[in-house]
């Protein structure tokens, strides 16, 4: 058994006890915010009850028994009206009957896969009813086609059509939807080639991508299809390794859902490839982790585990944005112990839950956030404050190795606040700045312009930084690296940082910022204009990200 099967065992025993030890509901279901929910716990209840050579902390025929009860529950509520345009589908939100919920596209988009795959495995040990369950509602996944589309954009909705017409044409015998899948896959792997992944650090989408093409590689038998499935994944998984730290996506998250920040929670995937960090006790995205595997390029794996020395990586992808194709430019710096960078542009994202950039930790205990970031509230924020994404257009950007510059050119209208995140750890507060350390990293950040206060949250703290244009400099230096500058403890780098003030100006409806920085020694300069635009120097030369090419 090699390590991938021992983490992927691990997650379903994981999974699995939580699944025996969740109340079930007067519906019989575990859940009524996400159909798919019960349908992953199920599946994994079912797979360690299963599994002999596991050690569930229940007793298997009782625990298989619940697990066919939920997935009948869940197969029943699929909608089997050939006439009605949602044919085939299930409802997404249970609330407050089930029976009553209406049919939404988006559980068989990935689901429907899925479950193909779930009634292969265990098809021949299943109640004769539960499978027969299966079937029919495969069948009717089929007839009603959800993935009959043509390729026209290449997202995460087309890569799972794209899976299901080769998934279901396989299944079902059809030639002509097996060849359209087949004509999808290679366009998709071709446009990903050409164009980059438009879905920058979309979490979770970022995933159904992996999970809905290792589904299809696992079921496809053609050997021409399973060579471009893993000719895909491939592709995908060493973009994964070049933003990747530790269990943690570093760079600019254009989507993300709260327990993506300020802490990288979305990590099943990441553990079972890698596997060096520890599993976290809380599992917010479950789905087929534990079930689906592709292992990783060796390059790219390498890559991943081994960021013995600093690298900066640089990309470009083209994005359609309100019908305009544009070209977006990402910068990260990513050393063993932390990592920096983000996008260059702003561009407008469902849902607004993007983060521009931010600097990320390894993935650490006890749910403590492992980013840090500032950024000015836009459409979508929640005014409570505890849920720390959704920027608004109003940052421009410097990206330099270890060190960020950012400034805020708010016009009237914009609430006079800027948001940041501190990562749970030691810090000492300054009148304008803030200087901790947190696991092997110390941290400068400094906040100009505005006062600032300080709010407790769990694992990571909230600056408020109240002003109508803001600047904020924020440097990281390892331990190790402090060393050398004869820096040993957090109040000998408070002291030292203290001295290395950035400048800072603001008027006549611009803003300016210049820093030199400790670990590099290079001198950084960024001026922005409320009415748009931005100037960026290091060391005095100009620096401009439309040069970055693939």
């Amino acid at each position: 058994m090699n390590d991938f099967t021992t983490r992927m065992r691990q997650i379903i025993l994981n999974v699995a006890e939580k699944a025996w030890n969740q109340p079930l509901m007067s519906s019989g279901l575990w859940f009524h915010g996400d159909v798919r929910d019960n349908f992953y716990y199920a599946s994994y209840l079912f797979a360690a009850s299963a599994d002999r050579g596991a050690e569930p902390l229940f007793k298997r025929e009782e625990g298989r028994r619940l697990a066919e009860h939920v997935l009948t529950r869940v197969l029943r509520l699929q909608n089997r009206d050939a006439a009605d345009p949602m044919y085939g589908h299930w409802p997404l939100y249970l609330d407050p009957l089930p029976e009553a919920a209406a049919a939404h596209e988006l559980p068989a988009e990935l689901m429907g896969s899925l479950m193909v795959y779930f009634h292969r495995q265990f098809a021949g040990i299943m109640s004769q009813s539960l499978a027969e369950e299966f079937e029919t509602a495969l069948v009717h996944v089929y007839r009603g086609g959800f993935f009959r589309k043509p390729l026209t954009v290449c997202n995460h909705h087309a890569a799972k059509y794209t899976a299901a017409k080769l998934i279901f044409g396989q299944r079902f015998q059809d030639g002509d939807l097996l060849e359209d899948g087949k004509r999808s896959l290679i366009e998709t792997l071709t446009r990903f080639r050409r164009e980059g992944m438009a879905e920058y650090g979309c979490l979770p989408w970022f995933w159904h991508w992996v999970q809905a093409f290792t589904c299809a590689l696992e079921l496809t038998e053609d050997a021409a299809i399973r060579n471009e499935l893993a000719a895909l994944l491939d592709e995908l998984w060493n973009l994964r390794a070049a933003y990747y730290l530790r269990g943690a996506w570093v760079g600019a998250h254009s989507r993300g859902w709260p327990h993506d920040a300020p802490r990288d929670a979305n990590v099943l995937h990441d553990y079972v490839q890698f596997g060096d960090f520890e599993l976290p006790g809380d599992l917010p995205r479950t789905e087929y982790a534990g079930f689906l595997f592709h292992e990783a390029p060796e390059s790219a794996r390498r890559l991943a585990l081994n960021r013995n020395e600093p690298a900066e990586v640089c990309k470009a992808v083209l994005k359609t944005v309100d019908g305009e194709v544009r070209k977006l430019h990402s910068y990260a710096y990513i050393t063993g112990q932390f990592a920096a960078g983000g996008l260059w542009e702003r561009v407008r994202e469902f849902d607004n839950e993007q983060l521009r950039w931010l600097f990320s930790l390894p993935v650490r205990k006890g749910g403590k956030g492992n980013q840090l970031y500032l950024f000015h509230p836009g459409e979508g924020y929640d005014s409570s404050g505890r849920d720390p994404r959704h920027q608004s257009q109003w940052t421009e950007v410097l990206y330099h190795k270890n060190a960020v510059l950012a400034l805020y050119p708010l016009p009237e209208q914009a609430e006079p606040t800027v948001v940041g995140v501190l990562p749970e750890g030691e810090w000492i507060h300054a009148k304008e700045a803030l200087f901790g350390k947190v696991d092997d990293v110390y941290f400068a950040v400094y906040l100009l312009g505005g006062a600032y206060e300080v709010q407790e949250r769990i694992g990571y703290s909230q600056i408020l930084c109240h002003g109508s244009g803001i600047g904020a400099a924020v440097e990281a230096v390892c331990v190790e690296d402090a060393k050398v500058k004869k820096i040993g403890r957090l109040a000998d780098f408070a002291e030292r940082m203290s001295g290395r003030k950035p400048v800072f100006a603001s008027e006549s409806g611009t803003l300016s910022i210049q820093y030199t920085g400790l670990a590099e020694g290079d001198s950084l300069s960024l001026v922005a204009s409320e009415r748009g635009g931005s100037e960026r120097y290091i060391n005095g030369a100009t620096i401009s990200f439309e040069e970055y090419t693939f």
